[in-house]
């Protein structure tokens, strides 16, 4: 990769190894689902505002391709919804080793729908991350838990919703793609806080920590995610990301005190 590209994935990494311990913060504050469907707002909002100083966006663009928002907003909600239940169940560090289950999803759709082809030098580099990746997750007891069961139906509909997106988005201006996926995602995450009944308003020190949240953890990240997307295939762009949990679990150890355990450090090292 070029030295623009390793920069960009570097804050990218740091950025995506935040989305569980976001999550696990917000926890004690407000129930999970209403705190998904806030801070996607939040982003929504500023994605918005930001599109509209820059003159970037039209309403009618939304028309066009609504089945295709409707669709993947379906999908992030869903995926987000389940990601931020699933840590009232498991620690963070888990949940983010857990998460890269998205990679076997990813590499699947990657290269048996959008028929990705992979250098022998590429190949050997995935087989190694995968192997990691299946020593991380892997674990007996983790996966059968109802939390992780939740993290890895939240990754694969997070990959499925990605392939979505590099088959069918890549056309599409990327400030507005980029707006109507919020949109779309938080008013799919305002229905599901509504069936669920928690829809509940929070307290300033909790919109604060929603506000961080937002910007770092769907703005910065997601904007870098998609960017990204957009260069390379889908299959080496999962296999980068295998490297977010690493991050995860380091950052889990100095915020909560939870340790890795041996299995996962031999599984990031190979990562």
């Amino acid at each position: 990769m070029r030295t623009q590209q390793v920069l960009v994935f570097s804050v990218l990494l740091l950025a995506d190894s935040m989305h569980f311990i976001f999550a696990r913060l917000l926890l004690p504050r407000i129930p999970p689902t209403a705190s998904a469907m806030y801070v996607l707002g939040i982003a929504t909002v500023q994605v918005g505002l930001y599109a509209l100083i820059t003159r970037q966006l039209t309403w009618r663009a939304f028309r066009p391709h609504a089945w295709f928002y409707l669709s993947i907003g379906f999908l992030i909600a869903a995926s987000t919804m389940l990601s931020y239940e699933s840590i009232t169940y498991i620690d963070p560090g888990t949940a983010s080793l857990l998460g890269k289950t998205s990679t076997i999803f990813s590499l699947l759709f990657g290269i048996l729908w959008l028929h990705d082809r992979l250098t022998p030098r590429r190949m050997a580099g995935a087989g190694l991350a995968m192997l990691g990746t299946f020593v991380i997750v892997f674990q007996p007891g983790d996966y059968l838990r109802f939390g992780s069961l939740l993290v890895i139906i939240s990754s694969l509909m997070y990959a499925l919703h990605t392939a979505i997106v590099k088959r069918s988005g890549g056309s599409i201006a990327f400030v507005e793609f980029f707006f109507f996926r919020l949109l779309s995602t938080t008013g799919f995450l305002f229905i599901f806080a509504g069936v669920r009944g928690v829809l509940v308003w929070p307290d300033w020190l909790t919109w604060l920590l929603m506000l961080v949240t937002a910007s770092i953890d769907v703005v910065l990240s997601r904007a870098l995610y998609y960017q990204t997307l957009r260069t390379m295939p889908m299959s080496i762009h999962a296999i980068i990301l295998t490297l977010s949990p690493v991050v995860s679990v380091t950052l889990t150890l100095l915020i909560f005190g939870v340790a890795p355990t041996s299995q996962q450090l031999i599984g990031g090292a190979a990562v």
